[in-house]
This record gives C-alpha cells, structure tokens and sequence, in this order.
C-alpha cells in the first residue's frame, strides 16, 4: 500500500486544523511517504522560518530509524550525534510519527514543527486520526 497525494494533504490540512482549534503557535506540517519522498507540506500563516525543514527532519528520523521521534529522544546523546552524521537531516525530539495500513505497515511519517515538542506530536497525532 501506498501513501496517496490526496491522504498526505489531508493529513496536513488536519493537523493544521487540530492546531488552530486550539490556539497554538503556527506550524508547519510535513508528510513522507515510506521511501522518504514529500508528499504534502503546509506552513501555517505566522510560522517562523525553516520549520518546514524541521518537520521534514523530523518525519525523516522516524522512517530512517524505524523509530518514532519520541523514543530516538530518549537516546543517549552520543547515539544520536552518530546517527545524525550518519543518516543527516534528522531532528530526534517528539512530533515525528508513523503513518501505518490497516495491516500495520509502516507507509510514511509526518513530521510536526512550531509548538513544544510534545504538542507537536498531538498534532501529527491529530491529522493522522
């Protein structure tokens, strides 16, 4: 299975929608298809700059490892630095998550940039939901 245009947008745009719903700082949201490839990025108006970037970063560490952003943060500095060098473009704090089939199989990731990082995951939470 893979990961339509269409879901990845959606995706975003719900995000986006949980975000504003709830008075949060602008984000930018960005999804990634199983190979690693952009599907969809949204940068809500006010967002500070290069926050698209990060959430790519971010959704990016997570299909890289085979880990959500929330469990790499709980590495061991030294780990992350060596996997940083190794894999690059990689932000391992939470508000990177997978995107899974109904079988379980992992088809992409979002990544979620622009609140704390633990709200960032609510929303990656919220535009996959």
């Amino acid at each position: 299975m893979t990961l339509a245009m269409e879901r990845a947008q959606q995706i975003c745009q719900m995000g986006l929608a949980h975000a504003r719903g709830r008075k949060l700082k602008p984000v930018a949201i960005a999804v990634l298809d199983a190979r690693g490839a952009v599907r969809a990025v949204l940068v809500d108006d006010g967002c500070s700059i290069r926050r698209a970037e990060i959430a790519i970063a971010k959704a990016n560490a997570a299909l890289a490892t085979g880990e959500t952003t929330r469990s790499l943060a709980a590495k061991p500095p030294h780990f992350l630095a060596g996997i940083a060098h190794i894999v690059g473009g990689m932000v391992p704090t939470p508000g990177g998550i997978f995107i899974t089939a109904p079988d379980g199989t992992i088809i992409g990731a979002v990544g979620v940039s622009g609140e704390a990082s633990d709200i960032d995951e609510e929303i990656a939470l919220a535009g996959i939901a």
